[in-house]
């Protein structure tokens, strides 16, 4: 399992009405890191030739964040069989470990030339084992 760790600082712009990180933010920051993921693994003549479209978001809320809190995300891919494939993201304060949002996304492959569903191939499932 090949897993990104990623840490980022809460913002003045991050934040809702209770000065609390926003909801939105934290699914911002979950399609963000599996952005980064893909572009950080696959090489050129795989992007240039398929790409990934969210099917599914589940997302669970355990904790709260605040203004200069350094959040620590971490994502793999758990599982791809077909043209599908299971992302998780966690999200924590790093200063304390606190679980702060679980996330788990299904997403479904897709070939650039067709814009149609395509077989998640050997090589692609191996950048993330």
């Amino acid at each position: 399992m090949q897993k990104l760790v990623k840490y980022i600082t809460v913002t003045q712009d991050d934040l809702d009405a209770l000065n609390h990180v926003n909801n939105v933010r934290y699914v911002q920051w979950v399609q963000d890191i599996a952005e980064e993921h893909w572009l950080s693994k696959a090489p050129k003549s795989i992007l240039d030739s398929y790409f990934w479209v969210l099917v599914q978001h589940n997302i669970s809320y355990k904790g709260s964040a605040v203004l200069g809190d350094a959040i620590r995300l971490e994502t793999y891919v758990e599982k791809s069989e077909g043209v599908k494939s299971i992302r998780r993201v966690s999200m924590y304060n790093n200063a304390s470990n606190q679980l702060l949002v679980d996330s788990e996304t299904h997403w479904c492959f897709m070939a650039k030339d067709s814009s149609r569903p395509a077989r998640i191939t050997p090589e692609v499932a191996k950048l993330f084992n």
